[in-house]
């Protein structure tokens, strides 16, 4: 892995492990579920508008697992070579 690449990871995982990131996370887990709701939809317009939220929100709330795989992925190519 590149100094970069370890910067990269090594600055995600702290962010991770701080409080700032924990408060994010509950907050958008709260905001999902109002924003999930069927009944609470005005129109089609208003339909999409929440799903291009809903999207963002589960790229932010799944985004430690993606980088612990990515960085898991790194360090394997790292043993292989």
């Amino acid at each position: 892995m590149t100094p970069e690449t370890e910067k990269y990871f090594r600055d995600l995982n702290d962010l991770f492990r701080s409080e700032g990131w924990k408060i994010l996370l509950e907050d958008m887990q709260t905001s999902v579920v109002g924003i999930n709701s069927i009944e609470q939809t005005k129109d089609e317009q208003d339909l999409y508008f929440r799903k291009g939220q809903l999207a963002v929100m589960n790229n932010i709330l799944n985004l430690e697992t993606q980088v612990t795989f990515a960085q898991q992925q790194a360090e394997g190519l790292d043993e292989e070579a």
